[in-house]
Order: structure tokens, then C-alpha cells, then sequence
């Protein structure tokens, strides 16, 4: 039997993001990492093996970090833990013992079991599992047409990059809009005319019926009746949260299929933590149960795990998820924060909104400038900053990225209008003229009305 002081199951985001925690916060301690995979994916680069990046080897993460610290690496399926003896056994036979245990299994493409025909062959999913994206990259070497299903942030990334290979991309979603649980209508509908202009078929307001085809799939029904022909199907309508093994354990697993986990990462069994898609988590502005999945969110959450292991940090917590996203279609970019406008008017928020459009260098005539749109959703009573919503060039990643530090600090409107801000031509809007400032100043005019 290996022993070992703390043991990570899963060796995606949250795997190697403990891992390398717990043994930087800790050096003198064993730490292993069991993973199925012998090599890793980027998660939220995947989309982009099938175009901008060609193959799934230019998206891998690396072991370098985990092999510099000192971390073992063990490819192995774990298939039982016994929680009083401290101890797990594998499908190729070993045993390990450890002193912490970290669970790190991520979550798996969702088939929703009503629809037919998911059975049959040319029907795929986006999993983190880097032979079957590469057989499906394979087989679209042959097809024509690609139905996608789903237009979350995957079905919209899939399409527009299958689509600049030259395939006829049909992208079909139920709500009204593509990004739309996500964004607000302007948002979203700016961003579906992007996709459209970039050649993507887009079908909203509309439900998939059936796939069809006798052995693989030829055709696509919709619940509206209409049917189109489709060389593959890819379903892109969500992820559910890998806790076959947390069962096993006696975990607590919460009403939406997360492993039970407080602040600290800790779950209900002594000395087990659990982090990233398949932990629970709570919102952060409503402390509602979240279903949030995401590579940025898990990489928190795998710190905090690591950093209370052996000792609760106070300063370490998980205050719960605020839910930071951003895409990119062509030269455009969206990025959101937090509430969105009709989500916290549906949780009973009294909130204003402040929305400013600039451009996101200055002058704006220098070559690579874009218009650059920031909204923010405040709080009425407070100016308390809920949410945000950007919509510009390559730089919105990190602007939302700001504001979600804005919300996880509680900083107000005011805050923002006496932020010191660093700004210069060739990479920011002006000092004068700085959507995130602006949008602050319009938001607070509103709280005086």
C-alpha cells in the first residue's frame, strides 16, 4: 500500500490547482494525484481545438508545475474509498493510503434521457476527455453539415469555430437568444448577430424533437416540426456534476447533485474536501444553491480546499460563486459578472442600471480600437455593484474580471468613481472617458432619482 499525507482524485482544473496548493502550502508533506487521464485538457479551451488551435495537443495543461513542487502523478481510475480506514483502492490493483483527501471529479456532458435517437452513431458531446475530441475531430473531417445543440457558452464557441473550418453550422436553442440565460437582451443579441455575420444558422425559439437515422444520424427534428439533414449531431446542454464515487463514500450530495461542501471546502465526512464542478456552492449575491461550473470557479475553490487542510484559514473562504464568463466571437468579446438586470429584478433586488459606451483606446482612431460597452446593476438602497455586463474588444476579459473583484469586495458605485485607474492609449480607453467609470457615474445619477 503507498502511503501518502494528502491524496487529490481528479487531475483536471481543481486537481492540479490543489495539488500544487497543498504542497506549496505544505512542502513537507506527500502529495499525490490519481487522474483517469494521462493527459489533460484545457477545459475551457476545448472549443478551440476544432479551429484556432488546431488539435488537442496545442491545449494541454501541463505537468511541469506539479513535477517541479514534487507532486506524484498517478494514472489510475479510483473505484472505492473506505472513509474510516483512510484508504482507496484502483482499477489496476493498488492501494493507497492518505491523511487528507481532496475530491477533485469534475463533472460530464448532460444527454437528457426524453430525447431520441442520442443513441445512434455521429451523435456527440464536449467532454474534458482528450481521445474522444480527438476521433470527433477526425470524423468532422468528413461531414458537411453540423447540427449543434445548445447555445450556452460551448454551442456558441463550437459553432463559430466549426464554422470558420467551412462546415455548414446549424446552432439551435430553446431560448429566445443565444447567451440568454446568461446575459441581458442586448448583450445576447448583439452577440447572436455577430455569430449570424460570421455564417452560423441560428435557430432560436426552438427545441430539438428528435435525432434521426437508421444505425447514424441523417436528420434533425424540431418541436416546431421542421426537420433538416445533419451529417452529426453535438449536444451541448450542460454538464452534471461526477459524484458517483462521493455516493460510494456516504457523501452528502445536495438536492442538485453536488457534493455537500461548506465555505472551507470541507464535506460531511472528517478530513474529505471537495472542489470545482462537482462540489455545491452557493451564489453570491442571493446565497441561493448555484449550478455554476466553471475552470475559474474550480481553480478558487481547489486553493481554499488546499489551504484549510490543516488548518482553518479564516482569510481563505468560499463566499460563494459570483459567476464570471466571457466568449469571443471574431473581434468581439462578452463578458459578465454576477446579476444580471432581469435576474435580480426576479430576486426582488431594487436596483438602478448604468450603461456607457466608449471605445477601448484613445484616440479612437488608433488601429485595433473598439466600441466598448459596460452596464452595472446596483443596488437601489446601497450602490452596492451586483453585477456587470461588458461587451468590446480583446480586453473585456480582464475588465470583467475587474468587476468581478468590485462584487466580490462589496465596492459600491462610489468606490468606483474616486478608483485610481492606470490607462494608456495603445491598451485602454481614456482616463476621461472610461466605460467602467462612466457606467458608475450613470448608475449613481439613477440612485438620486
Amino acid at each position: 500500500m503507498t502511503q501518502t499525507d494528502v491524496l487529490v482524485i481528479g487531475g483536471s482544473a481543481t486537481g492540479l490547482v490543489a495539488a500544487m496548493t497543498a504542497k506549496s502550502d505544505n512542502p513537507d508533506k506527500k502529495v499525490t494525484v490519481i487522474r483517469k487521464e494521462e493527459i489533460v485538457m484545457i477545459p475551457c479551451g476545448i472549443p478551440y481545438i476544432y479551429g484556432t488551435v488546431e488539435t488537442s495537443s496545442n491545449n494541454v495543461l501541463p505537468d511541469a508545475g506539479l513535477q517541479k513542487l514534487g507532486v506524484d502523478i498517478v494514472v489510475d481510475e479510483v473505484l472505492s474509498v473506505d472513509t474510516q480506514k483512510k484508504t482507496c483502492e484502483t482499477k489496476s490493483g493498488n492501494s493507497f493510503s492518505y491523511n487528507k483527501l481532496i475530491l477533485g471529479t469534475g463533472s460530464e456532458p448532460a444527454i437528457p434521457g426524453w430525447l431520441k435517437g442520442t443513441e445512434l452513431d455521429n451523435v456527440y458531446t464536449i467532454p474534458k476527455d482528450k481521445n474522444y475530441l480527438d476521433l470527433l475531430q477526425t470524423k468532422l473531417k468528413d461531414m458537411k453539415k453540423i447540427v449543434v445543440v445548445g447555445a450556452g457558452f460551448i454551442g456558441v464557441e463550437v459553432s463559430d469555430e466549426l464554422n470558420k473550418t467551412g462546415l455548414d453550422v446549424t446552432l439551435v436553442e430553446v431560448l429566445p437568444c443565444i447567451l440568454g440565460a446568461t446575459f441581458d437582451k442586448e448583450f445576447a443579441t448583439d452577440a447572436q448577430e455577430k455569430l449570424i455575420a460570421r455564417g452560423v444558422n441560428v435557430k432560436t425559439e426552438c427545441g430539438i424533437e428528435s435525432i434521426n437515422g437508421n444505425g447514424k444520424v441523417d436528420s434533425v427534428t424540431f418541436n416546431n416540426g421542421d426537420t433538416i439533414a445533419a451529417d452529426a449531431v453535438i449536444l451541448s446542454m450542460g454538464y452534471k456534476p461526477n459524484v458517483d464515487l462521493a455516493k460510494q463514500m456516504g457523501l452528502e450530495i445536495n438536492d442538485f447533485g453536488f457534493i455537500k461542501a461548506d465555505q472551507y471546502r470541507r464535506t460531511s465526512k472528517v478530513d474529505i474536501f471537495a472542489a470545482g464542478d462537482c462540489a455545491s456552492k452557493l451564489d453570491f449575491a442571493t446565497g441561493k444553491p448555484s449550478r455554476v461550473m466553471l475552470a475559474s470557479t474550480a481553480c478558487t475553490e481547489a486553493r481554499i480546499a488546499a489551504l484549510n487542510l490543516y488548518e482553518l484559514n479564516t482569510y481563505s473562504v468560499f463566499r460563494g460563486t459570483i459567476g464570471i464568463y466571457s466568449t469571443c466571437i471574431g473581434e468581439s468579446a462578452y463578458g459578465v459578472a454576477g446579476l444580471i438586470e432581469k435576474t435580480a429584478k426576479m430576486e426582488g433586488f431594487k436596483i438602478v442600471t448604468g450603461s456607457f459606451t466608449g471605445v477601448d483606446r484613445h484616440p479612437g482612431k488608433i488601429s485595433d480600437a473598439h466600441p466598448e460597452t459596460v452596464k452595472l446593476i446596483v443596488s437601489k438602497q446601497s450602490g452596492v455593484i451586483l453585477g456587470g455586463e461588458v461587451m468590446g474588444g480583446k480586453s473585456t476579459g480582464q475588465l470583467i474580471n475587474a468587476i468581478g473583484i468590485a462584487i466580490q469586495n462589496n465596492m459600491t458605485v462610489h468606490d468606483l468613481l474616486v478608483s485610481q485607474i492606470g490607462t494608456q492609449p495603445l491598451l485602454t480607453a481614456s482616463p476621461a472617458g472610461f466605460p467602467l467609470i462612466k457606467a458608475a457615474e450613470i448608475a449613481a445619477r439613477a440612485m438620486k432619482a
